[in-house]
């Protein structure tokens, strides 16, 4: 059974800021390239949801609600409910993730 793959407000909110600075620092053919390459990522989650990996920042804290897959050094953490997938944050995965975690998936 396929599932959905939903991208919240927050998610399309990173997309595109991804897009602008890559568009800003390097071209906007990579830009184009980077963005659409993190959505096909995404959209693999529809067959097979529960392939992604905990994050280790999250799983340290004992929640196994996320998990992630990569577009590197893209992580795209994203949430399973029902027959959906909530892809939730999309994040340059170089950066130090915990205090982003925290703020943006309200993890305590």
């Amino acid at each position: 059974m396929a599932f959905a793959v939903r991208f919240t407000v927050g998610a399309q909110k990173d997309l595109r800021s991804i897009r602008a600075y890559i568009a800003e620092k390097d071209s906007q053919e990579k830009a184009d390239y980077v963005a659409q390459s993190i959505v096909r990522a995404a959209l693999t989650l529809k067959d097979f949801p529960k392939r992604g990996a905990y994050p280790p920042e999250l799983l340290a804290r004992g929640n196994r609600n996320y998990r992630q897959v990569f577009f590197k050094p893209y992580r795209i953490l994203y949430r399973i409910r029902a027959n959906d997938v909530y892809v939730a944050l999309i994040a340059d995965g170089r950066r130090n993730m915990a205090p982003l975690l925290v703020r943006r998936l309200h993890i305590v």
